[in-house]
C-alpha cells in the first residue's frame, strides 16, 4: 500500500490533539458522577448492529489474505489456549482506548471551565444522541466494485469534529492503539509513522464514515519514569499521533484489493498466505491445512530467503517460528 499523505491541515490537527490530551492531563482530575452514570449507562444497552454478509472489517484490512478466506468461508477459528499474559495484555489495550475516549467527553464537558479555552475537537453524536465511537457507531457499509459487491462492518475508536482557525468543522476519525513493551516504542527515534496496518484500517473507516482526516494515535503504557525532564518527555512521550489526508485514491486501492480478495472467495481459489502475518493469523489451523504441498514448498522458500537477509533477527524468528507451527499442524516432521 502506497504511504498516506500528510497535508498542512493534518499536521496541525495532529499538533492540537496532542497538545489538548497533554494540557487536559496535567490538570487534575475532575470528578463527575453525573457523566461516569451516562457513560455506563451508554454501554448497558448498546445498538444491536449485526454484520451483513459478505463482509470484511476494517481491523483486518492488512490480515493475511488466506485468514480473510477462511474467515469468509465460515470455517473454525482457531480455539486454542493463549499465555494468560497475553490475555491481559489484550484487555488493558481495550482499557487504554476507554480512557482515552472517557478523557475526550470530559474535556469536551470542562476544559472551558477549567482552562478558559474551547476545545477544538468533539465526538460527533448518533441519531439517539450517543457519542460517535464503539457499538454506539458500528454501522454496514455497502461497496460496490465492478461486480463485485461486499460490505465494510465495523466500529470506530471515535468520529469527531475539529475546529480550525478559520471556524470550520471538518470530520476527523481517531484509531487508537495501545504499546506497552518499553518507553523506546513510542519514542521521536523509533516511531516515524503508524505502522502499516493501522493505516490501512483507518482507510476503511474513512470510507465508512466519510472522513478525510484521521488520526491514529499510539498510547504506551511502559513509562521512562515519573519525573522526566521537557527533553526527556520530547524524546520519549508515551503518546504519538499521526494524522492523515486520506484520499480518494487511498480508499480505491484497498477497495480493489479487497475486491480482489472477495472474488477469490466466491470462487473457492484460496489466495496466498502471507508467512509475516500469521503470528495474528486467527485460522491457523484451517490455514496450515488447506496448504498444497507446492504452496508449502513457496512457504519454505519465503521462510529461507528471509532468513539469509539483512532483515532484524525477531522477522526472521518469527518466520521459522510460524513455518514450524504450520508443520506441526499439518502433521510434518519439523
Amino acid at each position: 500500500m502506497t504511504l498516506l499523505q500528510k497535508d498542512d491541515l493534518a499536521a496541525q490537527i495532529e499538533g492540537d490533539f496532542l497538545a489538548l490530551l497533554d494540557d487536559y492531563h496535567s490538570l487534575d482530575e475532575v470528578w463527575d458522577n453525573e457523566l461516569d452514570r451516562q457513560i455506563h449507562e451508554w454501554y448497558a444497552d448498546p445498538p444491536k448492529v449485526f454484520p451483513k454478509r459478505p463482509y470484511f472489517s476494517p481491523s483486518s484490512a492488512n490480515s493475511c489474505p488466506r485468514e480473510l478466506y477462511h474467515k469468509a468461508k465460515r470455517e473454525q477459528r482457531d480455539n486454542s489456549r493463549r499465555q494468560p499474559h497475553q490475555g491481559r495484555w489484550t484487555r488493558i489495550g481495550t482499557v487504554i482506548g476507554d480512557v482515552i475516549q472517557r478523557a475526550l467527553l470530559f474535556i469536551e464537558k470542562h476544559y472551558e471551565r477549567l482552562t478558559g479555552n474551547i476545545p477544538r475537537f468533539r465526538f460527533l453524536r448518533t441519531k439517539d444522541g450517543r457519542p460517535a465511537f464503539e457499538d454506539f457507531a458500528k454501522l454496514n457499509r455497502e461497496v460496490s466494485v465492478g461486480n463485485q459487491k461486499f460490505y465494510l462492518f465495523g466500529a470506530p475508536d471515535g468520529i469527531m469534529e475539529y475546529i480550525t482557525d478559520d471556524g470550520e468543522k471538518i470530520r476527523v476519525g481517531l484509531e487508537i492503539k495501545s504499546k506497552q513493551t518499553t518507553p523506546a516504542r513510542t519514542s521521536a527515534f523509533s516511531m516515524r509513522d503508524a505502522e502499516e496496518s493501522h493505516a490501512k484500517q483507518t482507510v476503511a473507516y474513512s470510507y465508512m464514515y466519510d472522513c478525510d482526516y484521521y488520526i491514529v494515535l499510539y498510547v504506551n503504557a511502559a513509562k521512562q519514569r515519573w519525573v522526566m525532564s521537557d527533553g526527556e518527555y520530547e524524546k520519549t512521550p508515551d503518546l504519538r499521533a499521526f494524522c492523515y489526508h486520506i484520499t480518494k485514491a487511498d480508499r480505491t486501492e484497498l477497495l480493489l484489493d479487497l475486491a480482489d480478495i472477495q472474488k477469490m472467495i466466491d470462487s473457492n481459489d484460496p489466495p496466498k498466505m502471507d508467512i509475516e502475518k500469521y503470528t495474528f493469523n486467527n485460522y491457523k489451523d484451517a490455514t496450515a491445512k488447506s496448504l498444497t504441498d507446492e504452496e508449502l514448498a513457496e512457504v519454505e522458500w519465503q521462510v529461507e530467503t528471509i532468513v539469509n537477509s539483512s532483515l532484524p533477527a525477531w522477522k526472521k524468528n518469527s518466520v521459522k517460528e510460524a513455518l514450524e507451527d504450520i508443520k506441526k499442524r499439518r502433521g510434518d516432521s519439523v
